[in-house]
């Protein structure tokens, strides 16, 4: 069952907290200690996890797109994404190293909440039906991505990979 409105809201709002905690006790050795399970630092995954809720900010306009074409030109979409996925893990890995110079633990709260709050406008204007709306996904790419995902799902994603991510931090 595909989750609510307010369900994601809920998830994005919790989201913003959690960062905000994290962000607020961790110290500056905390955040360049190695993570578990992954060769990215504590501030590389925070990161990491932000870039989610941003990458669903691109993902929305391409649903929207991609899930009124016939089915089998989203789904050779999809497989033509999928055929690149060692290239996507690559610039993955090394764009959230780079991004978290930039959005380092003083900017990526504030990205996040700008993020949030563009989301959650965009939300809110959806309808019931573009929200139910599907298109074939790269399900390699991450293993919240499923062969076949609705808006809401996109919706949601980026607070199960949050969810995910928040449990390899060493902080």
């Amino acid at each position: 069952m595909d989750p609510t409105k307010e369900d994601i809201t809920d998830g994005y709002a919790r989201a913003a907290r959690e960062l905000k905690v994290l962000l607020d006790g961790a110290t500056p050795q905390d955040l360049r200690r190695g993570s578990n399970g992954t060769r990215w630092t504590n501030e590389q995954l925070l990161f990491h996890m932000v870039f989610g809720y941003m990458v669903v900010r691109a993902l929305i306009p391409l649903v929207h797109v991609v899930s009124r074409l016939p089915k089998p030109a989203g789904e050779a979409f999809a497989a033509l994404l999928n055929a690149g996925t060692r290239p996507f893990d690559v610039v993955n890995y090394w764009g959230s190293r780079a991004a978290s110079t930039v959005y380092d633990r003083r900017r990526m709260g504030r990205k996040l909440d700008r993020t949030l709050a563009a989301l959650s406008r965009r939300l809110e204007r959806e309808s019931e039906a573009s929200l139910s709306r599907s298109m074939a996904f790269p399900d390699r790419w991450d293993p919240f991505f499923a062969p076949s995902m609705t808006l809401a799902e996109v919706y949601r994603y980026p607070t199960l990979h949050f969810d995910f991510h928040a449990k390899q931090l060493s902080l």
